[in-house]
């Protein structure tokens, strides 16, 4: 099974760890290899908790630490981080670690319907069992939400040419698989811009059905919440719209005043949770991104809690 390098390791290290008897959140598990990671650097009493969507990653997961008395893992999104940390009893965590970027192995393994190299069902969802699949959407979707979609979450420029096709195209017939909706935007791309249009398309079908911004603004309030006093957050985002996201975030939590600037005292009363470790984001050297090409987009943020 072709599973995920991990990206920026020890990067992730240096920003995460600060108490090697600590607790720990990581969540985005994938196949294990930043938790590996961590729990070489951790000392017997640590704790980590992690969650992953995929359910074959989670059993996976299960597996490779079984022996590993110092992880418990959940088969659910990151935003469960607060139940979760409920039942573990937990009161915070003094690190919380999130890589957005989807595994090789989704990538690769044409039965996830996450790559457009092969055919499979047009499905996109992380976890199978929850929400729909992206033909539904594609299906039953009007040309406006269709368009909407692929430019917002894509930023494809093409958008609307893509959506008018998709919305002709099913009158004929049922969108549902990887190789039509393909087909599609061959017939209305030009050759030399078809790779990063799919790219940006299956990007943004990908983020739509799996509501990935929203679940990452809320797992980011979450998350600020359960740090403890010098504990980090780091987050690895792959483009621009969870980069951006996370970059806010971190600066509106960083500073203690957001009044407007005509307003010549205080009155908001908001207060600095955060210290941003990275002012600007880390990336991956040469020599990663020449042994894993999907480093290369990769952006590591970290802050710390004051």
């Amino acid at each position: 099974m072709n599973h995920h390098v991990p990206v920026m390791v020890n990067q992730s290290l240096d920003c995460l760890l600060t108490n090697l008897s600590g607790t720990y959140f990581d969540g985005t598990l994938g196949f294990g290899g930043h938790t590996s990671a961590f729990l070489s650097e951790l000392n017997p009493n640590s704790k980590i908790i992690a969650t992953d969507k995929d359910k074959t990653a989670y059993s996976y997961c299960k597996e490779k630490f079984a022996k590993d008395s110092r992880v418990s893992i959940y088969n659910t999104s990151f935003t469960e981080i607060k139940n979760i940390s409920l039942l573990e009893n937990i009161s915070g965590f003094d690190g919380i670690f999130a890589d957005l970027g989807v595994s090789s192995y989704q990538f690769d393994n044409k039965d996830s319907g996450f790559t457009y190299r092969e055919e499979a069902v047009l499905d996109l969802r992380m976890n199978k069992s929850v929400g729909k699949p992206a033909y539904v959407f594609l299906n039953s979707a009007d040309e406006k939400e269709l368009a909407d979609v692929i430019y917002n979450y894509g930023e494809e420029r093409r958008s609307r040419v893509i959506a008018k096709k998709i919305f002709k195209e099913r009158q004929n017939r049922s969108i549902k698989t990887t190789t039509q909706l393909k087909n599609l935007i061959e017939s209305v791309v030009p050759k030399q811009n078809l790779n990063k249009t799919l790219s940006r398309v299956f990007q943004a079908l990908r983020i739509y059905v799996n509501n990935e911004l929203e679940e990452l603004k809320e797992f980011l309030e979450k998350a600020v919440k359960l740090l403890n006093k010098g504990g980090r957050i780091v987050v690895l985002s792959y483009h621009s719209l969870e980069d951006i996201i996370v970059k806010e975030f971190f600066k509106y939590q960083a500073v203690s005043c957001v009044c407007p600037p005509e307003i010549p005292v205080c009155v908001c009363d908001k207060e600095s949770t955060l210290k941003i470790i990275t002012r600007k984001p880390l990336v991956a050297n040469k020599d990663e991104i020449e042994l894993n090409p999907r480093s290369r987009s990769a952006k590591l943020r970290a802050a710390e809690k004051k």
